[in-house]
């Protein structure tokens, strides 16, 4: 194991690592000799972890409580923190905003202040959320926002803009990543996300009933010509946590296979 991608010793706190991505980065954690790993789900992941806490990511009352027990008076620093659950658009646009923007936002804008300095943050985005310049101005309004029913209120009455809610979210997490750097390095830490094209997990489906099968086969053949495995993701974020990512931070990481660069080189093109 290299010095630097060892684990051992640090408090590492995941959100959604029931299955997909998180259940494969739990796996890599423990081969990188993680010892204290605690979990925020709705659901128990089948590997053993050192701390399962039931959270709710689109309840704001569930992540306070999470929070409480993650800051507990006798609790040391929280030195890694993955942000990993999210949901598709086959749940209704508020609570795709709720679960992978607002409840992100509430966890790591509450956690960041007391991490380890040294520490790192690293957001599960998506490169469905690449499109994020045409609406920064809107993103940075929303982000602006602590109030959660203000949040809430916002993305309501934004119905046309935040459409499904997958894309739009997304894109909030790209941007979240970049303005948040600067605080971030501040504090002591680092925030980056990994930004995946389609994967085969559990969900995969589920994104191929909203986006069509025609789109997720295309952008799978106009990359690596397979579909990536959530170890492919993971050990994306397993390297971001890393102390050999101890430069980066504010990057969008896009992991596609060469998608993007085949989209932008004009190799690929959009099915007809």
């Amino acid at each position: 194991m290299h010095p630097l991608l060892a684990f051992e010793g640090k408090r590492i706190v995941i959100t959604g690592a029931y299955s997909g991505i998180g259940a494969a980065l739990l796996e890599l954690l423990r081969e990188s000799g993680a010892d204290h790993v605690e979990v925020l789900d709705i659901r128990e992941p089948e590997a053993t972890v050192e701390a399962f806490i039931e959270t709710d990511m689109g309840n704001p009352v569930s992540i306070d409580a999470a929070i409480a027990t993650l800051n507990s008076e006798d609790a040391p620093p929280i030195d890694v923190l993955f942000n990993n659950a999210g949901i598709a658009a086959t749940h209704a646009p508020d609570k795709v905003m709720r679960v992978n923007t607002l409840g992100l936002k509430r966890l790591t804008d509450r956690l960041m202040p007391d991490m380890k300095a040294g520490g790192a943050i690293v957001n599960t985005a998506s490169i469905a959320g690449n499109g994020w310049p045409g609406h920064l101005s809107e993103i940075t309004a929303l982000l602006g926002i602590d109030s959660w029913d203000e949040g809430v209120a916002w993305v309501a009455d934004q119905a046309d803009l935040v459409a499904d809610g997958y894309l739009f979210s997304k894109e909030c997490i790209q941007v979240y990543t970049m303005r948040m750097a600067k605080r971030a390095t501040e504090l002591g830490v680092r925030i980056n996300s990994v930004c995946p094209s389609p994967v085969d997990t559990p969900l995969l489906p589920e994104f191929r009933q909203t986006m069509t099968d025609q789109a997720i086969d295309w952008a799978i053949a106009a990359g690596a010509g397979r579909v990536a495995t959530a170890e492919d993701q993971a050990r994306v974020l397993l390297f971001l946590a890393s102390d050999m990512a101890g430069y980066i931070n504010g990057v969008n990481l896009i992991v596609d296979g060469g998608f993007g660069a085949a989209m932008q080189t004009g190799q690929a093109a959009f099915p007809t």
